[in-house]
């Protein structure tokens, strides 16, 4: 049987205890099966982002392990962060990678929601391809309220969870869980301390305002930088590129008399978001990604 292969990208609400991450992480490292690509962490939105890959079953054990130091070690009571957030264990998607369809993805996501609701007695909610129905499949819908308002929004019929119990885990919130394609999760920061900026510029460009199509897009406040930036999930680079949401927002930032003064990438992208940039600024004419050295050394190999 060829090797089944998935991405993890699980987003977990602590960026300052440095020894609670390692401890989250440390799964990621010790399972068989699985590898650990990327882990980072952000002080202003006091959240952990860690990027592993693996065959399903590595997935599941390291994963279910990390979960549960989450629940044990944070307290959302306590949370402060300037990105959205409902739990201990935010949000873990599946994605496809190798010889792995959507279906199997969902299959899997379900069979992590199930043991993980089970053994931590967390709330979990199935959202994107995995999502049991359609106001579940935007995060953001699900999202909405954040830890602090859900202890009421639990117990409305329509928001009852998918796995786990109907009240909200007293430390660790609720959980969602499901599988979607490769996203990209791309910042730009802006020279002004002004959120009212950032949030309005965000508001321009994600989808929901009437923006690009696949953006989600919110203003952050960087506190510690002094500055505001515009935190953004690309959902489908392949159709809306990350130069298209950097032009855009420099575009809204000249209304406001604001320059956009860096950005950054958040855990591990696919190249062709990379080279899609690259061929724009540079104007390339018929590029294609067999060009970099990099892919046809490992195409002849």
């Amino acid at each position: 049987m060829k090797d089944k292969i998935l991405e993890c990208v699980p987003n977990f609400s602590e960026g300052k205890d440095r020894e609670i991450i390692e401890r989250i992480v440390e799964p990621f490292r010790r399972v068989e099966g699985v590898k650990l690509l990327d882990y980072s962490a952000d002080i202003d939105h006091n959240r952990l982002v860690v990027t592993v890959i693996g065959d399903p079953d590595g997935l599941k054990e390291s994963l279910l392990d990390a979960m549960e130091v989450a629940v044990r070690e944070i307290d959302m009571n306590s949370h402060r962060g300037e990105h959205p957030r409902m739990g201990a264990v935010d949000v873990v998607p599946f994605i496809p990678v190798k010889n792995v369809t959507i279906d199997e993805a969902i299959e899997l996501s379900n069979q992590v929601a199930r043991q993980a609701a089970r053994r931590f007695n967390l709330p979990i909610y199935m959202y994107e391809n995995s999502a049991t129905a359609p106001e579940r499949q935007n995060l953001a819908n699900i999202r909405k309220g954040q830890f602090e308002g859900f202890s009421e929004k639990i117990r409305l019929p329509e928001w009852k969870p998918d796995y786990g119990p109907s009240e909200i885990h007293k430390t660790a919130g609720v959980t969602a869980i499901g599988a979607r394609m490769p996203l990209v999760a791309f910042n730009v920061n802006l020279d002004t301390h002004k959120l009212d900026i950032a949030n309005a510029i965000a508001k321009k460009i994600r989808n929901s305002g009437g923006g690009l199509r696949f953006c989600k897009a919110i203003g952050v406040s960087l506190k510690e930088k002094e500055m505001v930036q515009v935190s953004m999930n690309m959902t489908d680079y392949t159709r809306t590129s990350l130069y298209q949401s950097f032009e855009m927002i420099k575009m809204e930032a000249r209304r406001y008399g604001v320059n956009v003064v860096g950005s950054e990438l958040v855990g591990i992208l696919p190249m062709q978001a990379l080279t899609d940039v690259a061929a724009y600024y540079l104007g390339l004419e018929n590029f294609c990604e067999e060009q970099i050295l990099e892919n046809r050394l490992l195409w002849e190999d």
